[in-house]
């Protein structure tokens, strides 16, 4: 990692609890659900946050990453960078507060997710995915005259996805093992931190998709490294990992899984047939990942079921 480039403080667990005192009246407390299994076999629990009010888990970070501005900072707007369910996140919590939000969004985002951030009151700028990309990578926000949330180095963000730790733990404690799929990762930090906080013999399992295997290819390089990216998981398709986040994820990740996109679609349809989830493919990958590691070795496992945000044609041609 650059010497000029500070580490991420990773969030503490008083800050987490302050946190989920600040969103009680705004998540769901989602419970923790068997994996359906016909071998009755409960060993794999979801966590279903796809029953948020914004069917993603993203309303935790960014609704505590926006209450923790200032009056004066949230009155000039609220904006992000976004494939979709940050943005949802963005436009639910500017309704909210009553003020203005917008997010730099690829043009080819699921249209499900750019309806959505439209309905909540939000402002969807389209751009090509590279220009997404550039604008975090060239800290082109730093010039935004909306105050800027960063999608995966806020530590508030980061804070706000902690609670879900919280509630893990309180509803599993013998769990043994976290499967969290990972794209810039600002859930892991905020999850995994905290569960280590709370039980450091868990294990942070951190879940990639085959087709763009950021973590796993930057912790094998050492260093933070750019790849291809060609998956179906929209959600977690990013390409790099930062440089402020690189020290925090290596720290935290006991194991990188890579997960084929004909497994997330195993993943998708089994929760949907047999659990009655509609999941998109990013929701589906730490399911299928649990799905790949023989019962011995995951333990006790809970899931992150992330997100629902699937545009019925997909979702159509992958239950076919």
């Amino acid at each position: 990692m650059p010497a000029s480039v500070a580490a991420i403080r990773p969030p503490t667990l008083d800050e987490v609890n302050d946190a989920a005192s600040r969103l009680a009246d705004v998540v769901v407390r989602t419970p923790l659900v068997p994996l359906h299994s016909y071998k009755q076999d409960a060993t794999i629990q979801l966590k279903p946050e796809i029953h948020q009010p914004v069917g993603s888990f993203k309303i935790r970070g960014v609704f505590n990453a926006v209450a923790a501005l200032g009056a004066d900072a949230r009155k000039r707007g609220i904006s992000t960078v976004s494939a979709g369910n940050t943005a949802k996140a963005l436009a639910w919590s500017g309704q909210r507060f009553g003020v203005p939000a917008r997010s730099l969004m690829p043009k080819d985002a699921p249209s499900a997710k750019i309806e959505a951030v439209r309905a909540y009151g939000g402002e969807p700028i389209l751009v090509e995915t590279q220009e997404v990309f550039r604008f975090l990578k060239e800290h082109l926000w730093e010039a935004e005259p909306y105050a800027f949330i960063h999608p995966w180095t806020n530590r508030d963000l980061m804070i706000g996805h902690g609670t879900m730790a919280l509630e893990i733990i309180q509803d599993c404690p013998s769990v043994e093992s976290v499967f969290i799929p990972v794209g810039g990762g600002g859930l892991i930090g905020g999850v995994g931190t905290a569960l280590k906080a709370l039980k450091p013999s868990v294990r942070v399992i951190a879940v990639e998709p085959e087709g763009c295997p950021s973590l796993k290819a930057s912790l094998e390089a050492g260093r933070p490294t750019t790849v291809d990216c060609n998956t179906i998981c929209d959600g977690v398709a990013v390409p790099y990992i930062t440089a402020e986040m690189y020290r925090l994820l290596a720290d935290l990740a006991d194991e990188v899984i890579l997960v084929p996109d004909d497994a997330v679609r195993a993943g998708v349809r089994r929760l949907a047939t047999r659990n009655n989830m509609v999941a998109e493919p990013s929701g589906a990958l730490a399911v299928a990942a649990a799905l790949s590691v023989p019962a011995k070795e995951r333990g006790i496992a809970v899931c992150i079921v992330t997100g629902g945000s699937i545009d019925p044609e997909l979702l159509a041609a992958i239950l076919k």
